[in-house]
């Protein structure tokens, strides 16, 4: 057996500290599992996602072995996507979604999953490779995305595969399931806490780069292999009992063998021109499919769902992928600077896509493959019993960090200086000193700088940890090139070119439209209103200009961060080929949810109108809305019932001759409705005095359309006759509606709250009572001057002690309840009260002044009142007509009967109303 020396040397050791104990076994076992490894024909090559070490062991296999097939550990159904990887600037994430879910519970959707992809990493180094070199054939094997989800446990919320990550703001993959091409970390906390307390560091980025990154950059083939199983093998062997988790690790690795196995049966091809790329936490596996070796045995793979699933590529960038894969903040990047470093250093020319995005194409070098496949010998003996090779301090990258940190520092806004720089310098090296390192790494330098130049306050943005992740290589964001994107994504594209704005930048740009002096520039507005509809705050922001019911905008100004959110862009795409069509989908998905309401279908309503301009569309959203009104049994949402169908009314009445049959159709079915639940509303708790409220404006507002529609104002006076409320709001409300009908006179109404006022048992509610007749301004807004008169009677009537208390209490509860009619009873105030402070003394309330009397007709045949009229003769005659009076005009200066004295004599109150108007006495 090769590994029988190393076998002997642990087991002995191990059973020497600890007799009763599982170490032994455990130690052996891991033994056996790269033994396992190494025996199998099919070579196997170990990774770790995103590790500078596997990129660079990658590229010299390839160029040494040059295989025929590559297997690789990523969704079979993902396979058309890598050819268009060449149109990308990476980091990119392949990306798989679905939105219509059929065998899924539906509350999981929409589904995604993503894969991220960036240079420096192994899988794409392979890619690179069987893409470019002709006779070379990549092949997928790891689940289909279908099942990924099949594997779900369904009593979940949601679906959290390996890997799944939280949503963020900066994370490019949103909700998407992050699947982990070659995870390796371990599973177990307690054993990564040793882990870092021994290894004194402070996470576990930083762990894997002391204790594998440096030793195996350069260390040869053999090694990096044994090695890298070494350590997948602990990891699965330490892990805590979870069935699930294990179950689905196992499950993936029978399907992957499974497919593999069935590639070499149907194509022949020789398992020694094979490679298959995986992960270290797979290739320790210990299923019985393991292998190809005739007579494994196949596993059945379960077909799959009818789910349509829709395939693309979305930009990721570092930050993203260390989210998906719980690395520490600044680690790819630091990992991409590595890779870059040790290409140069070891003079390798690693693979790239031709044509790729973004990065220098490097002339390769032209490498004989190896005559045979190597005799495998044991390799791990002598690395673990070896100390690694450290490398020497490079004190002029270390210099330059320094300088380069203060540098950045400074145009921050921290006080740094040269001195800081020294001392960067110095506690650098002491720190990995005191870490057992020759050289300083950059998370020692990270550390230094923050221990060296951060203050109390940060001055700016960014942290000096931030600073020296920038310095370091800076969080990379990827892009999806225009011949990679979906159709929908090229035409959003296409038809916001005329703003002449380079939209796959990623900063934020302001685009400035001149729709009146340029009117081609009207589809891209219309587009951006679209996007702004669809996309999520912050990538299409509107600066100046609206789009509302009846109004178009002459200039416009945005905000466009188009290339920040191109990965929201490309989901469209999966949803429909224009954005006309998805924006009707959603709407149309809107009022048929389950959830749906009458307030919701009214608000799709007018988004149909803004942004599709369909008729039969509207008319369909509309007659949706009729629908859920009819079904709805509580009056939530009556308040934004009323504010969207007057809107829409409005709207309907400057812009077409008609109104359309659904708004009819509404204003009945609507008058019908809340007049039925008027009553229960009144008494019901759980409903407020702003719903209670929005009824009324709807059945007195909408009064006379109803009438003319075919409904009877009977049912209404019925269920206002049926409301017996007990609390103050709405009890003043009812009176309000009471009066609005005729069944309660002013007068009435003025002496009962002269009643409230001298009741001291009443008066503490009388905010409350106030806060009902406010809201009641809405459905009867001629009670405004009685509102006013009630409160101004409130103020001069009642003492301080009983007026100062709930006085807060007044002031909150219009606010809270009424906050948007108070400006209405201010104005009525500001027309009622004096508007100088001489004319206070001397001013009387309207409503205590003594009645005037009636002006005789001689009077007012010689007021100004006649002589107005008589200028305007017009008008006089076209309202006496109407009115159905003949009486003609008698000639000025004829004495008392001069002027148009059958109309004044008639309507005496009119004639006093324009005497004021003219600010002349009668």
């Amino acid at each position: 057996m090769i590994f029988a020396e190393l076998r002997t040397q642990l087991v002995d050791a191990t059973t020497a500290l600890a007799e009763k104990s599982a170490v032994p076994e455990i130690l052996s076992g891991i033994v056996d599992d790269v033994d396992r490894a190494l025996r199998e024909e099919l070579e196997i090559f170990p990774v770790c996602h995103h590790s500078p070490a596997s990129g660079l062991a990658m590229v010299r296999r390839l160029r040494e072995k040059q295989p025929k097939v590559i297997y690789l550990e990523l969704c079979e159904d993902m396979a058309p996507l890598l050819t268009e990887l060449r149109n990308c600037r990476l980091p990119v994430a392949l990306q798989s979604f679905a939105s219509q879910l059929d065998g899924f519970p539906q509350e999981w959707g929409p589904l995604s999953v993503v894969a991220p992809i960036t240079e420096a990493s192994a899988e794409y180094q392979a890619i690179a490779y069987a893409l470019d070199t002709p006779g070379v054939e990549l092949v997928l094997v790891d689940r289909s995305t279908d099942h990924v989800f099949q594997w779900q446990p369904r009593e979940d919320d949601a679906p959290a595969a390996d890997g799944a990550e939280e949503s963020d703001d900066a994370d490019l993959h949103g909700d998407a399931v992050g699947i982990e091409i070659g995870d390796l970390r371990p599973r177990f906390a307690e054993l990564e806490q040793h882990l870092l307390h021994h290894g004194k560091v402070r996470h576990w980025s930083e762990w894997w780069d002391q204790y594998v990154e440096q030793p195996l950059s350069g260390a040869d083939y053999a090694t990096y292999r044994q090695v890298m199983v070494l350590i997948g093998s602990l990891f699965r062997r330490l892990q805590p009992t979870d069935a699930r988790r294990v179950k689905v690790d196992e499950d993936r690795e029978r399907y992957m063998w499974t497919r593999m196995r069935e590639h070499l049966a149907r194509t022949g091809v020789d398992r020694a021109d094979c490679l298959y790329v995986c992960g270290a936490f797979h290739a320790a596996s210990r299923v019985p499919e393991f292998g190809t070796a005739e007579g494994t045995p196949d596993w059945h793979i379960s077909p799959r769902t009818e789910t349509k699933w829709l395939y693309g590529l979305i930009p990721s960038s570092h930050s993203a992928i260390e989210a998906q894969f719980g690395l520490a903040s600044g680690s790819v990047s630091i990992a991409a600077a590595t890779w870059q470093k040790a290409i140069t250093r070891a003079r390798l020319t690693p693979f790239q896509l031709e044509g790729q995005k973004g990065s220098r194409k490097r002339k390769a070098v032209a490498v004989a493959p190896a005559a045979g496949p190597e005799p495998v010998s044991d390799r791990l003996t002598g690395f673990l019993a070896s100390p690694p090779a450290l490398d020497g301090l490079d004190e002029e990258e270390l210099l330059g960090w320094c300088v380069d940190i203060v540098r950045l520092a400074r145009r921050n806004g921290y006080l740094a200086s040269t001195a800081d720089a020294i001392a960067v310098y110095e506690t650098s090296i002491l720190l990995a000193g005191m870490r057992n390192r020759a050289r300083p790494t950059p998370y020692d330098f990270q550390d230094a700088a923050v221990t060296c130049i951060e203050k109390d306050v940060v001055p700016g943005r960014r942290d000096v940890r931030r600073l020296c992740e920038i310095l370091l290589g800076g969080d990379r964001v990827g892009q999806v090139g225009y011949e990679a994107l979906p159709p929908l994504a090229r035409d959003v594209y296409d038809r916001l070119a005329p703003i002449g704005l380079d939209l796959t930048r990623s900063t934020v740009q302001r685009a400035l439209l001149d729709l009146a002096g340029k009117p081609e520039l009207g589809p891209a507005s219309h587009l951006l209103w679209m996007l702004r509809y669809l996309l999520p705050d912050g990538a299409v922001r509107p600066i100046m200009g609206t789009r509302r019911l009846g109004e178009k905008s002459i200039q416009e100004s945005w905000d466009l961060a188009i290339g920040k959110h191109q990965r929201y862009i490309i989901e469209l795409g999966y949803e429909g080929v224009t954005v006309e069509q998805v924006v009707e989908q959603r709407l149309r998905r809107s009022v048929w949810a389950a959830d749906a309401t009458a307030a919701r279908a009214l608000s799709a309503v007018e988004d149909s109108i803004l942004f599709l301009g369909s008729r039969r569309f509207t008319d369909e959203l509309g007659a949706r809305a009729v629908e859920l009104l009819a079904a709805e049994r509580t009056v939530d949402e009556a308040p934004e019932v009323l504010r969207r169908i007057r809107r829409l009314l409005a709207f309907y009445r400057t812009s077409e001759p008609t109104l359309p049959a659904w708004c009819e159709s509404f204003v009945t079915a609507g008058y019908a409705h809340y007049c039925t639940l008027l009553p229960t509303a009144f008494v019901d708790d759980g409903t407020g005095v702003r719903q209670v409220a929005a009824m009324c404006g709807f059945l007195f507002t909408m009064e006379g359309l109803a009438l003319s529609l075919g409904c009877d104002r009977a049912q209404l006076e019925l269920a206002v006759r049926q409301s017996h409320p007990e609390s103050p709001a709405k009890l003043a409300l009812l009176w309000s509606a009471q009066h609005q009908l005729g069944l309660l006179p002013l007068a009435d109404l003025r002496a009962r709250c002269a009643e409230l006022l001298a009741n001291p048992l009443v008066v503490p509610s009388v905010p409350q009572y106030l806060s009902g007749f406010i809201q009641a301004l809405d459905p009867a807004p001629k009670l405004t001057p009685f509102v006013v008169e009630v409160m101004s009677n409130a103020f001069a009537k009642l003492p301080d002690p009983v007026l100062l208390p709930w006085l807060p209490t007044l002031i909150t509860t219009l606010r809270d309840q009424a906050a948007e009619l108070v400006p209405l009873l201010v104005r009525e105030a500001g027309r009622t009260f004096p508007g100088t402070l001489a004319a206070v003394d001397s001013f009387v309330p309207p409503w205590l002044a003594p009645p005037r009397a009636a002006a005789t007709p001689s009077a007012r045949a010689d007021g100004p009142v006649e002589a107005f009229l008589a200028a305007h003769p017009a008008t006089t005659d076209a309202l006496a007509g109407a009115l159905g009076l003949t009486a003609g005009w008698v000639a000025a200066g004829s004495g008392p009967a001069a002027g148009p004295l059958p109309l004044l004599d008639d309507y005496p109150e009119t004639a006093d109303a324009l005497a004021a108007l003219l600010a002349a006495p009668v």
